[in-house]
C-alpha cells in the first residue's frame, strides 16, 4: 500500500527507531528459569520467616548478578559474576554511610561516580563492577536500609551468591562443554560461509564468523596461563581453532574464484560440518568411565571425503580442511607445540600495570569520569533542592543511561524512557492489585524469568523488563505502593535530561564523531597487512601474518559496531556514519581479496614484484591520510607500476575503496 504524502513527514527517522528494532535471539530457559528461582527464593525465605525487607535485598543482589552474567565458559562466569557483586556490596556499605547526609550525600556519590567511569574504561568486566559500585551506592544513599552496617552488603553479596551457585551446578556434568560449544559453532560459521562462497550473502557470512572467531579466542585465551601445557584440553581446542583458520583463508580464494568452475561441491562445507560435530563431541582428558577407570577415547573425527579439487583455490581448502582433520582426530596434541597464531597473553602483573595506566593517565578514562560524576553531582543537587519522590531513582537513571561502552548514551536515554514507559504498564497493575506477602513471590518468579529473555532482544527491552522486578523489590524496603508509579516515570525523564543535557550535548566528542580518525587508522592497517602478506615466499607461513590478519579482523569488527553506534545518534554524526559506510564495507573486501591472492600465490600464482606491492600499498596509505586529514585524495603518480597479473582484482578493489571515499575525503 503506498504511503500518504504527509506520513513520511510524520514516521520518526531510522536513526531513532534503529535501536527499537527487537534483535533476533532465542530464548535462553536456562537463564531464564536460573533468575526466576534466584529472585523468587529468597523472597519466600524472607517471607516465611518475617525478614520480607532481608529478603528483598538478597533478591536485589541476585538481580545485579542475572544481569552481569554474560560469559560462556564457566571459570569466566565465576569471575565476571563474583567481582563485579564484591564492588556492589562496597557501593551500598558507602552510600548506607550518607543516607539522609543532604549535601555529604551529594559529595560522596559523586566521587564514586568519578571512580566508577574511570574503572569502566578497563576492561568488560570492570565496567560491570563500576557499574554496580554506582548504583548500589545510590541505593544506599536513597534507601532506608536495615541494620547493622554490614547487614545490607552481606545480603547482596549473598543474592549474588545464590546465582553463582544456580550457575555453577551443571559444572561438573559440563567440564569443557561451554568451550568446546564455542570452538564448533566457529566451525559451523566457516561451513555457512563456504556455502555462501560466490553468492551475495558472502559479506554478511564473513563478519558472522568474525564474530565467532573473536567470540571463540576470548573464551579460550581468557582462560590462558602463561604455560597453556597445564591444561591439556585447553591446548587441544586451541589447536582445532587455530587449525580453522587455513581453512577461512582458502575460503577467500574461493570466493573470488573466476565462474567457470561453477558452484562450490556441497561436500566442502558438509566436511566442516562433520569437524564442528567431532570438536563438540569430544571429551576432556582425565574424565572417567563412572568406574574409576579412564574414559574412552574421543571418537576420532571422519575423514573429510571431499571432492576433486578443480583449481587453486579448492586445492588450498581441500589441505585446509585435511589440514584441520588431522588436528581434530588427535586426541593429546603436544601442549607445547601448538601453533601459536594469536600470541600468548600478557601475564598478571603486566595487564595489571597496563590497567593502571589506563586508568590513572588515559585522557578518554577521565573525561568519562568527569562526565558521570557530573551528571550525578546534578541529579544529586536537583533532588537535594527540589522534593522529588524516590530521588534516588533519578541518579539510577544516570547511571544506566551515562554507559558508553554499553551503547549511544542518546539512544539509551531514549530508549531508556520507552523501556521505562513500558516497564510502568506491567508495574502498575502489579503494586495495584497484588497483595503484599506470599502473592510477591509467584509474582517475582513470573517477572524475573522476562529479564534473560528481554535483555536479548534490546536495552529499551531490558528496561522494561528489570523495570517492575526492581520497583517490586523497592516497595518491599519502604512500602510506598502504587502512588509512586507516575513519580518513577517523571524521575526517569529528569535522568534521561541530565544525561542528555550534561553527559552528551556539553561534551562535543559525543556529537562530533571520530568514526573517520578510526576509520583511518583501519585503512593504514590493512596498507601495512598488504605488505606483509606478500613479503614471504611462497610456502613459507608467517604466524605473524596470521596474527596480523586475525588482528585487523577484529579491528574493522570494532570499526563496524562503532559506526552501527553511530548510525543511531542524530545529524550529524548519524549522517557522517551513513556517508562512511560503504568505505568500511570495501576495506573488509580489500583484506578478503589480500588473504585470497596470499592463497593462490601459495599454490602456483605469479609472485608480484615490490614494486607493485608497494604501489597498491602507497594508494591504501594515501587513502588512509586523506580520511584522517579530511584533504582530498592525491593523484596516483603516472610512473607508478601498475599491478596486473596476481594482484591486479586487489587492485582494483583499493581503487574501488578510493572511488567511494573521494567525494567525502
Amino acid at each position: 500500500m503506498p504511503r500518504r504524502p504527509g506520513a513520511a513527514r510524520l514516521a520518526p527517522p531510522d536513526w531513532l527507531t534503529a535501536s527499537l528494532r527487537p534483535r533476533p535471539a532465542p530464548i535462553p530457559w536456562a537463564a531464564a528459569a536460573r533468575a526466576s528461582v534466584a529472585l523468587a527464593a529468597p523472597l519466600a525465605v524472607g517471607t516465611a520467616t518475617g525478614h520480607t525487607a532481608d529478603g528483598a535485598l538478597v533478591s536485589m543482589g541476585a538481580l545485579s548478578a542475572v544481569i552481569g552474567d554474560t560469559a560462556d565458559a564457566y571459570r569466566m562466569r565465576v569471575f565476571t559474576i563474583a567481582v563485579p557483586q564484591l564492588f556492589g556490596a562496597l557501593g551500598v556499605l558507602l552510600g548506607a554511610r550518607v543516607h539522609d547526609a543532604g549535601w555529604t550525600a551529594v559529595a560522596v556519590l559523586t566521587v564514586i561516580a568519578l571512580v566508577s567511569g574511570m574503572i569502566s574504561s578497563i576492561g568488560a568486566v570492570a565496567s560491570v563492577s563500576g557499574l554496580l559500585l554506582l548504583l548500589n551506592a545510590v541505593v544506599g544513599a536513597g534507601l532506608p536500609l536495615p541494620s547493622p552496617w554490614w547487614l545490607p552488603p552481606g545480603l547482596l553479596l549473598l543474592g549474588g551468591l545464590v546465582v553463582l551457585a544456580l550457575t555453577l551446578l551443571a559444572w561438573p556434568l559440563r567440564v569443557g562443554v561451554p568451550e568446546r560449544a564455542v570452538v564448533a559453532g566457529t566451525y559451523r560459521s566457516v561451513a555457512d560461509l563456504l556455502e555462501a562462497a560466490g553468492t551475495p550473502g558472502y559479506d554478511e557470512r564473513r563478519r558472522e564468523l568474525t564474530q565467532s572467531l573473536n567470540h571463540s579466542y576470548d573464551v579460550l585465551l581468557a582462560r590462558r596461563t602463561r604455560r597453556h601445557g597445564r591444561s591439556p584440553g585447553l591446548a587441544r581446542l586451541l589447536a582445532r581453532l587455530n587449525a580453522v583458520i587455513p581453512v577461512v583463508e582458502a575460503t577467500s580464494a574461493v570466493h573470488l574464484r573466476p565462474p567457470e568452475y561453477g558452484p562450490l561441491p556441497a561436500g566442502y562445507p558438509a566436511a566442516v560440518r562433520a569437524l564442528a560435530d567431532a570438536v563438540e563431541r569430544d571429551r576432556p582428558e582425565g574424565r572417567t568411565d563412572g568406574r574409576g577407570g579412564p574414559a574412552p577415547a574421543p571418537a576420532p573425527a571422519p575423514a573429510p571425503g571431499l571432492p576433486e579439487p578443480a583449481g587453486p583455490a579448492t586445492r588450498a581448502l581441500v589441505e585446509a580442511i585435511g589440514h584441520a582433520a588431522a588436528v581434530v582426530r588427535e586426541a593429546a596434541p603436544d601442549p607445547y607445540a601448538v601453533d601459536d597464531r594469536l600470541g600468548r597473553p600478557a601475564g598478571l602483573e603486566v595487564r595489571a600495570r597496563r590497567a593502571a595506566r589506563a586508568l590513572l593517565l588515559s585522557g578518554g578514562s577521565w573525561r568519562y569520569g568527569l562526565r558521570l560524576a557530573l551528571c550525578i553531582g546534578l541529579a544529586q543537587v536537583l533532588v537535594s533542592v527540589i522534593a522529588v519522590p524516590r530521588s534516588y531513582w533519578v541518579a539510577l537513571t544516570v547511571t544506566f543511561v551515562m554507559k558508553p561502552d554499553f551503547g549511544s548514551v542518546f539512544s539509551r536515554a531514549v530508549l531508556r524512557a520507552l523501556g521505562t514507559a513500558g516497564g510502568l504498564l506491567i508495574a502498575a497493575p502489579v503494586l495495584a492489585a497484588v497483595p503484599r506477602g506470599w502473592w510477591d513471590v509467584p509474582v517475582m518468579a513470573a517477572l524475573a524469568t522476562l529479564i534473560p529473555v528481554l535483555s536479548a532482544k534490546g536495552y529499551a527491552f531490558q528496561t522494561a523488563a528489570i523495570t517492575p522486578v526492581i520497583l517490586l523489590l523497592s516497595d518491599l524496603l519502604n512500602h510506598q505502593g502504587f502512588h509512586l508509579v507516575l513519580p518513577r516515570l517523571y524521575d526517569s525523564l529528569i535522568g534521561c535530561g541530565i544525561s542528555l543535557l550534561a553527559g552528551y550535548l556539553l561534551w562535543p566528542e559525543s556529537w562530533h564523531t571520530r568514526i573517520g580518525e578510526r576509520l583511518a587508522e583501519a585503512v593504514q592497517d590493512t596498507a601495512s597487512y598488504v605488505s606483509l602478506a606478500f613479503t614471504t615466499a611462497p610456502g613459507r607461513d608467517d604466524p605473524a601474518r596470521a596474527r596480523y590478519r586475525r588482528r585487523l579482523y577484529r579491528d574493522l569488527s570494532t570499526v563496524r559496531s562503532e559506526f552501527q553506534r553511530a548510525l543511531t545518534e542524530p545529524p550529524p554524526t548519524g549522517a557522517r556514519a551513513e556517508a562512511w559506510w560503504p568505505v568500511v564495507v570495501a576495506v573488509e573486501r580489500i583484506v578478503d581479496v589480500t588473504t585470497a591472492t596470499r592463497v593462490r600465490i601459495e599454490h602456483g600464482a605469479p609472485v608480484p614484484t615490490a614494486a607493485e606491492v608497494g604501489t597498491v600499498a602507497g594508494e591504501l596509505a594515501d587513502l588512509a591520510e586523506a580520511l584522517r586529514t579530511g584533504r582530498s585524495l592525491p593523484e596516483v603518480a603516472p610512473d607508478a607500476p601498475a599491478p596486473s597479473g596476481t594482484l591486479a582484482r586487489l587492485h582494483h578493489e583499493v581503487h574501488a575503496a578510493r572511488s567511494v571515499a573521494a567525494p567525502k575525503a
